[in-house]
């Protein structure tokens, strides 16, 4: 089957240097793409000039992550997609174990590998670790990644399974599946909007799966990392977003009690003597009124919602039980 590597790129030209080497020396029997989001460093003479096989496309504006992909997609002519941050490094074969999943089961149409911290690879990586799942309450956690705890590679997540979730630093989907659910959610800008799109892929019973036969290793933060105010608000906002979209059962007890949530989540940034969060999850509320009324007609039009969580709360696991594994959840 044909595979296309689409690395989606803003100014980072220093990145490409890092981490695209390890892409092209180890995917001989993909297309690579980089989908330039209107860079304005010197990253696409990088690509001309050191990487001619690899094929650019050139996005007019940088409309984040989910335009950025809408957009350059439409451009990627092969069956399967492979969306790769622009900080991944790939290791031998990676590929190998993908595809043969997607040619063994095509009910599955989502697939993440294993992805581990390129800094300490001993560990797994914050942003997808083995795969993800949801609470009721649209707080995400992984195997491997609960909050900020994140466990060692002991081996433990070796074996496909099936996830609610697959990360965005190294997302496959089949491309008819990714049209046919319109892509990215373009008003997240960034973060979560692959949450929402396999939440979507969910309740029309796709399977969205983690291979742990296949490892890459994601710096993360390269955009924005964990301590800047717009990763929070983003990723605040973005969660209301999709439950609001996506979630099944009594919708107004569900935000309310997320609104309480929240409001905790602030006084904890209040104590941490972190204000500018704390602005950040006010601005990621507001932001969330003022849409509300979309946000409402999205979920009028999808009529089929399935029971998505295996735990109420992860809050109350992780704060209260001090719970730190997955494997205690």
């Amino acid at each position: 089957m044909k595979i296309a590597v689409v690395i989606l790129n803003w100014n980072g030209k220093s990145l490409l240097e890092t981490f695209l080497p390890s892409v092209v020396s180890h995917s001989p029997n993909a297309t690579i793409y980089v989908a330039d989001n209107a860079s304005t460093d010197d990253s696409l003479r990088f690509i001309r000039d050191h990487f001619p096989s690899v094929k650019i496309i050139e996005n007019k504006v940088n409309g984040g992550y989910a335009k950025g992909y809408n957009d350059a997609l439409k451009f990627v002519d092969e069956p399967l997609l492979c969306l790769l941050n622009s900080d991944v490094e790939v290791t031998k074969n990676w590929l190998s174990p993908i595809l043969e999943t997607f040619e063994a089961e095509p009910e599955t149409v989502i697939i993440q590998p294993k992805i581990l911290d390129y800094n300490n690879k001993s560990h797994f990586e914050y942003a997808g670790a083995a795969g993800g799942f949801i609470d009721k309450y649209g707080y995400p956690y992984c195997r491997g990644r609960v909050f900020n705890s994140i466990e060692k590679d002991s081996n433990q997540y070796e074996t496909s399974t099936s996830i609610f979730w697959a990360s965005g630093a190294c997302f496959f989907i089949r491309k008819n599946v990714f049209h046919s659910l319109n892509g990215f959610d373009e008003s997240f800008f960034a973060h979560m909007e692959e949450i929402d799109l396999c939440w979507r892929a969910y309740n029309l019973n796709y399977q969205i799966k983690y291979v742990g036969e296949s490892t890459v290793y994601h710096l993360g933060g390269a955009t924005l990392n964990t301590q800047n105010p717009k990763k929070t608000y983003l990723n605040f906002r973005n969660s209301l977003f999709c439950i609001t979209k996506n979630a099944s059962g009594n919708l107004f007890s569900l935000i309310f009690t997320r609104l309480v949530l929240d409001g905790f989540a602030a006084i904890k940034f209040l104590i941490e003597l972190k204000p500018k969060h704390i602005l950040a999850i006010l601005k990621a509320h507001f932001s969330f009124y003022s849409a509300l009324n979309t946000l409402l007609k999205q979920r009028k039009h999808s009529k089929q919602r399935k029971n998505y969580y295996s735990h109420s709360s992860v809050v109350w696991l992780y704060y209260i039980q001090r719970k730190r594994l997955f494997k205690d959840f």
